[in-house]
Order: C-alpha cells, then sequence, then structure tokens
C-alpha cells in the first residue's frame, strides 16, 4: 500500500521495554497504536534520537516518511 518496510512487535510485554528494545536497535522511526489511535486513524510516532513527535494521522504520517527518504536519496 504505502510501500513502507515494517514489523510489528507484538510481544506480550508492556509498552515500555517494548519502546526501549526498539530503541537500543536504533530503529529509525517507531510508531505506537493504542486504542484511542486505532479509533482515530493515527499514529503516536517516536524517531530514534528526537523522541515524541507527536499524534499524526496515517495518511499524514505517510506523507513525511516519502518525503524523508526522498530527500535522503
Amino acid at each position: 500500500m504505502a510501500n513502507i518496510r515494517a514489523f510489528v512487535d507484538d510481544r506480550n510485554e508492556k509498552i515500555g521495554k517494548k519502546i526501549r528494545d526498539t530503541e537500543m536497535k536504533k530503529v529509525p522511526f517507531m510508531l505506537v497504536v493504542g486504542e484511542k489511535e486505532e479509533q482515530d486513524g493515527a499514529v503516536a510516532v517516536r524517531k530514534h534520537g528526537h523522541g515524541d513527535q507527536g499524534v499524526l494521522a496515517i495518511q499524514d504520517f505517510i506523507k513525511n516518511i516519502h518525503d524523508e527518504i526522498n530527500q535522503s536519496i
């Protein structure tokens, strides 16, 4: 659909542990989707080295990530 490579951390761990583990792996972007985000069609965005970026509509995140990818090419 959006041609973005991703994986889902569906381990039975607390969200804080998942966030710490992902930061240790230096994953560039982390999307946190809870019940509220799911209902709103949004994602909470965390960027490695920059922390919490706030909540964005899914389509806005897709546009932002494609723009960032195109800038780095």
